[in-house]
């Protein structure tokens, strides 16, 4: 394992079994990871003033930014979940299977249902609770239709098990 791993407020990240963290990514204080775990170059998982859950076979892709906010609402990331690169993800609720896609933002207390996607640059607003199976997108995130069996084997799984790969290249050598 790599980056930089660092114990704050007594509270130091813990790691599943198989995690790849890349040399420039920063994990920090109260960070519980499942296994099968990325966290890609410049990634951000700042657990210092909320905890922050994070399920299996999760990536979180370069330049993203995963926090909470202190003495409210922490941050919770189901399975099989694909954090665009430079997506900013705070206090809020991601379920399982969803894809937040590139410059994406997810505020605080929102809810996205499992099998969504939040398309790049989109933002979701605080207290949206996304249904599951959404396509959401815009300024401010709106549902613009649903994710379907295309869309989630093509998009959703296929990322997620591509970044399975792309971390395993990197363990090699």
């Amino acid at each position: 394992m790599s980056g930089l791993i660092r114990t704050v407020r007594g509270h130091t990240p813990r790691f599943g079994a198989d995690a790849f963290l890349a040399e420039t990514a920063v994990v920090i204080g109260d960070v519980v990871m499942g296994d099968h775990c990325s966290v890609w170059y410049n990634a951000v998982v700042r657990g210092d003033v909320h905890g922050i859950r994070i399920g299996h076979r999760v990536n979180i892709q370069d330049g993203a930014v995963l926090h909470a906010t202190f003495e409210k609402c922490g941050l919770t990331i189901g399975n099989d979940v694909s954090i665009g690169h430079n997506a900013i993800v705070h206090g809020c609720t991601v379920e399982d299977k969803v894809l937040i896609g590139m410059g994406a933002i997810v505020m605080d207390q929102a809810v996205i249902g499992a099998g969504s996607v939040v398309a790049a640059g989109a933002v979701v607003t605080q207290n949206t609770i996304v249904p599951p199976g959404s396509l959401m997108a815009g300024v401010p995130a709106r549902r613009i239709g649903t994710v379907g069996k295309e869309l989630s084997e093509g998009e959703i799984e296929r990322i997620a098990r591509n970044y399975l790969r792309y971390a395993g290249w990197f363990k090699e050598g």
